[in-house]
């Protein structure tokens, strides 16, 4: 027991991950994808900009929740849904000021992951960065559902046809499978495998489309505002405000993904910490406008009917108001444009997540292997695709959003926490920005995050409790015995001693695990 204990507490140097990082030439392997098994790799290549990056950040955001949480809060939490953003905002920008003065200590790949590595040790690191697989793969599987969904009003508008429930929708939803689901997916998976260049040139395009789209939203709404919709402002009470603050977190689940692009970012603790405070202060003034004018164009019952029908809210919303199927048609397009893009890029957090921890060995090495032309870790794209797209087109949307949202906060609190071990572990450290009110502001940010956990479905808790136990078998039984960070294995039991022991003959392994380089990182 205590040598595991001794695993579960070891930490990785900041000195070793910003060095990794900003080496250009890491040890290659033999397979020609600049990685291969053991210590290869590859090197991402910095080609983003502050512009790019927070465009990056509103693009994993905005599109996330918007497009249909609505529908699922304003029947029980009434016009107050406006004050659970806010809420909610308010508990992310907690976290986002945590994340900022990380970023600028640790300005490498892996985000909380990495974060929680340096601080709290390998043990809770392995967990963390199960909660941001968990966090991010079921992000996509979401919002690929709502893409169908938006797919289907578009169709129906331009042509007068909606793909049958048979293909269109999960098990459990009507359906047999989700094709358009899997079909999303796989096309975000071929073009982050392209390279990253193209792939954040085309979310730029992607990130004005869907900006402009929920601006005329507003715009349009706004015309048929009655005060009169507010009228019964929180029939729940502050209770229903926090409750309903825990599911429309979902909303703002996306925005860490800025923090996993950190080495292929020019000058990372600089640009980082930026685009992370602009990315949560241009998504919660757009959340705050369309809510306000969502609710106010139509009764808060009519929220409810329309999800129940499956309709896309935004849409139908636009439709009444007009008269005429123009807006809704719009609306319904931007809103594949824009969920494409949030597809896209969580798709991207996921991979750089699983690409740092193959970098530790904690995971297996073909998620560490970058293609020597593209830059990019093409296999550990398409494995993620893969799962990723049987998830969304296999599982109904209700199960998901809820544990999108727990592995979210729970990720935020473990961030909250790496702030105030780092602070006294690492006090030297270089840190461009230091969060206001220390050590209130991390406190705060744990203690609000672990109050919206707390308000989720039992059934979230269950599922979330059997993810945790699945990775803490994953860390058992490979993890740790790989390593990065591990100790040689003990010499040979032999009572005979040899005079000039052959250089064969090294500190001896099981079967299967690879020894430490001799010039690997030390345990701290």
């Amino acid at each position: 027991m205590g040598r595991i204990s001794g695993q579960l507490c070891r930490r990785k140097p900041l000195g070793t991950m910003i060095a990794e990082s900003d080496d250009p030439h890491p040890p290659s392997g033999s397979d020609g994808h600049g990685g291969g098994s053991g210590s290869g790799g590859g090197s991402l290549q910095r080609t983003m900009g502050l512009g790019q990056l927070t465009l990056l950040g509103i693009s994993s955001v905005v599109g996330t929740g918007i497009f249909f949480v609505l529908g699922t809060t304003v029947p029980d939490t009434g016009p107050s849904v406006i004050l659970s953003f806010a809420l909610a905002a308010a508990v992310a920008g907690l976290a986002a000021l945590c994340y900022v003065e990380l970023a600028g200590t640790v300005p490498v790949a892996g985000s909380t992951y990495s974060y929680t590595y340096a601080s709290l040790g390998e043990g809770a690191a392995y967990l963390v960065a199960w909660c941001l697989i968990l966090e991010y793969g079921v992000a996509v599987s979401t919002v690929a559902v709502s893409w169908g969904q938006y797919l289907n009003e578009l169709s129906s508008s331009l042509f007068g046809f909606t793909l049958p429930d048979a293909i269109s929708q999960a098990p459990g939803a009507g359906g047999y499978v989700n094709i358009p689901a899997l079909v999303v997916v796989l096309l975000c998976s071929l073009l982050l495998a392209r390279g990253t260049r193209e792939s954040a040139t085309v979310n730029a395009v992607m990130v004005c489309v869907k900006i402009g789209v929920l601006l005329l939203f507003v715009a349009v709404a706004l015309t048929a505002f009655r005060s009169e919709h507010f009228s019964d402002f929180a029939p729940h009470g502050i209770g229903g405000i926090g409750i309903a603050a825990s599911g429309v977190f979902f909303s703002y689940v996306g925005f860490d993904t800025v923090a996993t692009a950190s080495e292929e970012v020019r000058n990372p603790r600089r640009t980082i910490p930026l685009a992370l405070l602009l990315t949560l202060a241009t998504v919660t003034a757009l959340y705050i406008l369309v809510a306000v004018a969502a609710v106010g164009a139509q009764p808060t019952a009519k929220f409810g009917e329309q999800a129940d029908a499956g309709e896309a809210v935004l849409a139908q919303i636009l439709r009444n108001v007009t008269g005429a199927g123009w807006p809704a048609v719009l609306l319904a397009a931007g809103a594949v444009v824009s969920i494409f893009s949030v597809v896209l890029v969580t798709l991207f957090g996921q991979t750089r997540i699983l690409f740092s921890m193959a970098r530790d060995g904690l995971v297996p090495q073909i998620f560490r292997r970058v293609d020597r032309e593209r830059h990019t870790p093409v296999h550990n794209t398409w494995i993620v695709g893969a799962c990723v797209g049987g998830l969304a087109a296999l599982v109904p949307l209700q199960y998901l959003a809820d544990l999108t949202s727990m592995g979210t906060l729970v990720a935020f609190v473990a961030v909250a926490a790496a702030v105030i071990v780092l602070r006294r572990i690492a006090p030297d450290a270089p840190r461009p920005f230091k969060v206001p009110l220390y050590p209130l502001v991390p406190v705060l940010s744990a203690v609000s995050c672990l109050y919206l956990a707390y308000l989720l479905p039992g059934i979230t808790w269950t599922l979330f409790g059997c993810w945790l136990l699945l990775a803490a078998a994953l860390y058992l039984t490979f993890g740790r015995r790989h390593s990065s960070l591990r100790d040689p294995e003990p010499p040979a039991e032999s009572t005979e001693s040899t005079p000039q022991p052959q250089p064969a003959a090294a500190p001896a392994t099981r079967a299967g695990e690879q020894l430490t380089r001799p010039d690997g990182p030390t345990v701290r």
